[in-house]
Parts: structure tokens; sequence; C-alpha cells
């Protein structure tokens, strides 16, 4: 295409591009689970299996959130409360309550080293199907939680979803640690 001084090429809109069925992304899926009341998903990427609640052992010196490890098949496996970690009570165990359990790269630029750890949560909802046109920025404002826990919030059936950034609220330096508790034995 000549481009001629003073003129701007003709470029559809996003709008007009959306409306053709060009350039939207597919949706996303994630699993949406309930904390304290709160409807929250995380990529569905991120998820390596659910299993129910099971007793912890406690270890010593770590942060408040850790709710303790368990034994997965012979791997130790952190497991984090996450309303702990959001700052608010301990999640007390229900019938429904389970731990999600993840592989999230321990850094960015190397995906391909993952790690395992548990979230328990109050209980898992469905898998959610989010086309990125859906998600809106984070409030900074009126949640339970730090803004930067968010990757932002969809809503779904006149609700309001949280969508959870894993890698911010397990932060980098803390993932370290529960990886070097991970290689000690139960």
């Amino acid at each position: 295409m000549a481009l001629v001084a003073g003129t701007t090429p003709a470029v559809p809109s996003r709008n007009a591009a959306l409306a053709l069925g060009h350039g939207a992304p597919p949706p996303k899926k994630h699993l949406g689970f309930t904390l304290n009341g709160e409807i929250y998903a995380i990529a569905i990427e991120q998820i390596k299996e659910i299993i129910g609640f099971r007793p912890m052992t406690t270890v010593p010196m770590m942060p408040a959130y850790l709710r303790g490890i368990i034994n997965l098949r012979g791997m130790v496996v952190p497991v984090i409360d996450l309303a702990r970690r959001f700052g608010q009570d301990p999640t007390p165990v229900g019938k429904r309550s389970c731990i999600v359990i993840l592989e999230i790269p321990l850094y960015p630029e190397m995906p391909e080293q993952r790690h395992t750890m548990g979230l328990v949560v109050d209980m898992v909802n469905a898998v959610l199907d989010i086309s990125p046109a859906v998600i809106e920025p984070a409030p900074s404002f009126g949640i339970n939680i730090r803004p930067d826990f968010l990757h932002g919030m969809a809503k779904i059936k006149d609700k309001f979803v949280l969508l959870l950034n894993i890698q911010r609220v397990i932060m980098l330096e803390e993932l370290n640690a529960l990886r070097s508790l991970a290689r000690k034995d139960v």
C-alpha cells in the first residue's frame, strides 16, 4: 500500500473488526470458585486438579497464609489459605471446601519451570468461558483484596467474577521459599 503525505491508510476500527468476526480473541476458560461469599476465577491452564480438603502438616516459621503441606502422590505440596493471603480470617472448613492444585511458572521468562501448590477455597463453582471483551480493569476500591492481585473483573449472569493474577498473589520470593520447602520430605 502506497502512502501519500498527509493521508492515513484506511484501517477498520476495532468495533468494525469485531463485528466482522476479525480480531476478536476467543473466550478463555477459567475455574470459578467461592471464597468468603465472593466469586473468583483462575485461568484453567494453571489448574492441575481439584482435591477434597484433607489434613495438613503445619510448618513452623512460614507465612501465616501457608496453611500447611500435603503429600500428594509422593509430592510435597504447600497449601495456601487464600483468605488469609487476602488479609481475611482463615477459611473455615466446610462440606464443600476443597484444595485447588495449581502449576505455576517459577519465573515469567522460564514458563517451563513450574511449581505445584494448593489453594484452599470454600467451594468450586464451574468452569467459565470468559471473553477478553467482557473483562474490565480491577477497581481500586470496594473490594476485599489488593487490586494488584487481580487481572480484572468480568460480569457473568449479573454477578461480578474477580479474575486472580496468581503470580501477584504468590510473590516470586515467597514462591521460591515454598519451593525450597517442597524439596524436603513430609
